[in-house]
């Protein structure tokens, strides 16, 4: 292995202690941020990513509500739920877990959520802002990256980086970061001709596809920095990403691994959301 490694479960732990502080800053001014997280279904990946955000709220010093709802949860009774999160003073963010079952609709379940505590930045306004150069609240994991490659100290300005998948949760929102951090960006989605090209051209190279190593070591140019985004379990049980890690470090000047990459890092960035939304309130 050539390639250095991005530890993103220290850099996320570094986060999750300046959280804690902001925590504690905003509690001694008179209240705790206040995150919401609502689960339909009984999936049981979406268990562990509840379960996970929740402890880091908890572990943070956060009020935290968790919400497990059944699978058969009406479109209705979910966005009544919402409304009352809405208005609720003592929540700061609300983030509905996806996916959510096939009979609700997901875009009027985000649009139904408070723009100003779309903790997730899916919200159309959030969305908007992102797009043009005005951020409020970020997608998680495409802010998540950001921090990663600023870790990494390589300049972004003037670099030619790749997106391999064009999701409206990462590789859109990841697309329009980047542009506005001076790279120039390629963003590759299923109708691609030769994403090999695109991605072997790439100083910078980030894959969220959910295909497992997907992107090999040949398609690396040496040196690039390589941020894996995926999660996928083989036949083995065995996790891996989007990226075959073992020829692509060969190749890479740095890559994150799978897990203890992105995936800390998306939850720590929704602690640092929740914090500047409960901030602004406290006019902090």
């Amino acid at each position: 292995m050539t390639a250095r490694l991005i530890d993103g479960a220290a850099i996320a732990a570094d986060f999750r202690a300046r959280a804690a502080e902001a925590a504690a800053r905003c509690h001694a001014a008179g209240r705790r941020p206040g995150l919401a997280v609502v689960l339909v279904g009984d999936s049981a990946a979406s268990r562990i990513y509840v379960r996970n955000k929740v402890k880091a709220c908890e572990q943070a010093g956060f009020h935290s509500v968790s919400d497990v709802l059944p699978a058969d949860l009406t479109e209705r009774q979910l966005l009544a739920r919402i409304g009352e999160l809405n208005a609720d003073p003592l929540i700061d963010g609300i983030l509905v877990q996806l996916p959510l079952p096939p009979h609700i609709d997901s875009r009027k379940v985000i649009e139904a959520i408070d723009p100003a505590k779309d903790v997730d930045g899916f919200h159309l306004v959030n969305a908007g802002a992102l797009m043009t150069g005005a951020p409020r609240l970020v997608p998680c994991t495409p802010l998540g990256v950001m921090k990663l490659l600023e870790h990494t100290g390589v300049a972004l300005r003037g670099a030619q980086a790749t997106i391999v998948g064009a999701s409206n949760l990462v590789g859109k929102p990841q697309f329009h970061l980047l542009l506005q951090a001076g790279a120039t960006v390629t963003i590759c989605n299923s109708k691609t001709r030769d994403v090999a090209a695109q991605v072997r051209r790439a100083d910078v190279v980030v894959v969220a596809v959910g295909k497992a190593k997907m992107i090999t070591g040949e398609m690396i140019k040496p040196g690039a920095v390589v941020i894996d985004v995926g999660i996928n379990r083989l036949a083995d049980g065995k996790l891996c990403g989007d990226v075959d890690f073992d020829s692509a470090s060969k190749a890479a000047g740095w890559i994150t691994p799978v897990p203890g990459g992105v995936g800390p890092m998306t939850i720590a960035m929704l602690l640092l959301n929740t914090i500047q939304i409960a901030q602004q309130k406290l006019g902090t």
